[in-house]
């Protein structure tokens, strides 16, 4: 660390009278008065005495932050991370909630955050869901400059790593809309964490969708897998709910798929942009690359409403991937029968709405699979299998305020 560090033009006006808008960048804060940019060395805190004096009672807080961060790189003063506990965030319209352990955030739908029927994209929760839960951390003091990791994760030199995840969409909120997204985390065995989340509309309440996923710790320079340092497991384990999001007492297996899928898009390459903090691809990018397997066709006609995804292998920015789909053609008398609400069962047999309105039963099944199987995977090495369930299109609002 430099022996010196720059603090940028902290500006700090003490004069009582209000100024004119014009021409002040300031006039909105009658009791600021400009300091010139100062250097901080160790006598850092004489010298914010000395400033605070000058400036006046104005100054006194705003000296003290100056001081308190004097001694943290530069980079962690511009990122602001808390070393201590917040409730709310107003720059990030965040809150801690469930008694002290919980987070919840307010997001609008941005434009670029929907696709062409002006509803969020799947990849755009999942960058919420990413988001918030890093926000939860930052809320909590723990957050250390890694993605995500505590100070004595940093210690001990690891990093997390997802190795499950599962995603139900009720619905999509659409461009524009206020959601608000609660996260929280629970213990998942001995060695790793749970991670929650729920999505619902601030306006009417309703859920839109809601996730689960499990998290495990990797020692960033060997690239395998760690157990929880008991600093680490004291650190995060005050805020461990017993709650989940996804009741799933037996976590479904996904079968591994060969050459012989009916779809392959291969020599997928990694760009730059796709790579995270942790340089490596990061897992929305896979989100993407096996959707874009499917058919257009069924994609214009049909909306995801499930997904499920293992986790095997980290993908870098060398690596060449390959992506397989196989439509699951059971899955039309299996999980279509309790994903397409239109469907019912009558002794066994379902009966779908083609067939009561006389369209036959060979209609019900021209529609396709309503389940697909994917794989992700290099030459020599599984990256992440996956299963996507999905409905019929429905309107993006369904329901009434």
């Amino acid at each position: 660390m430099a022996a010196y560090l720059r603090v940028i033009f902290y500006h700090v006006n003490c004069s009582s009278s209000s100024s004119s808008s014009s021409g002040n960048i300031n006039s909105h804060e009658p009791h600021m008065q400009t300091l010139n940019c100062v250097k901080y060395d160790r006598s850092s805190r004489s010298k914010v005495e000395l400033l605070r004096h000058k400036a006046g009672v104005a100054s006194t807080s705003l000296a003290s932050v100056v001081a308190d961060k004097a001694c943290m790189p530069e980079v962690h003063v511009r990122q602001n991370i808390p070393t201590a506990k917040r409730f709310v965030d107003p720059h990030r319209q965040g809150l801690i909630i469930e008694g002290g352990v919980g987070y919840r955030q307010t997001v609008v739908i941005r434009s670029y955050e929907v696709g062409p029927d002006k509803t969020a994209t799947l990849e755009s929760l999942l960058n919420l869901f990413q988001e918030t839960a890093l926000n939860h951390v930052w809320m909590s003091g723990l957050l250390s400059n890694g993605f995500g990791a505590t100070h004595g994760m940093m210690r001990n030199n690891l990093i997390w790593v997802v190795s499950r995840m599962q995603v139900q969409v009720d619905h999509y909120p659409v461009w524009g809309e206020v959601v608000e997204i609660d996260t929280w985390v629970g213990a998942s065995g001995k060695n790793g964490m749970r991670r929650d989340w729920l999505i619902r509309s601030q306006t009417t309440g309703h859920i839109f969708a809601r996730a689960t996923s499990t998290w495990v710790m990797m020692n960033e320079a060997t690239r395998r897998l760690s157990k929880m340092p008991e600093e680490v497991r004291a650190e995060i384990s005050p805020w461990f709910i017993d709650k989940q999001a996804i009741q799933e007492d037996v976590p479904e297996k996904i079968l591994k798929l060969d050459n012989k899928a009916k779809y392959v898009n291969s020599d997928l390459k990694p760009k730059r942009s796709d790579l995270d903090m942790n340089h490596h691809v990061n897992n929305v990018k896979y989100v993407r690359w096996m959707l874009e397997t499917i058919p257009d066709q069924f994609l214009e006609t049909h909306q995801l409403s499930g997904i499920i995804l293992e986790y095997r292998r980290e993908c870098g920015g060398s690596d060449k991937v390959q992506a397989l789909c196989q439509p699951d053609e059971d899955g039309i008398l299996k999980e279509g029968v309790k994903q397409d609400s239109r469907i019912t069962l009558l002794n066994g047999f379902s009966l779908a709405s083609e067939i009561v309105n006389g369209a036959g039963l060979i209609g019900s099944f021209e529609k396709g699979p309503l389940r697909y199987t994917h794989l992700l995977q290099t030459e020599y090495q599984e990256i992440v299998r996956g299963r996507t369930t999905w409905k019929e299109k429905l309107p993006p609002m369904p329901f009434s305020a």
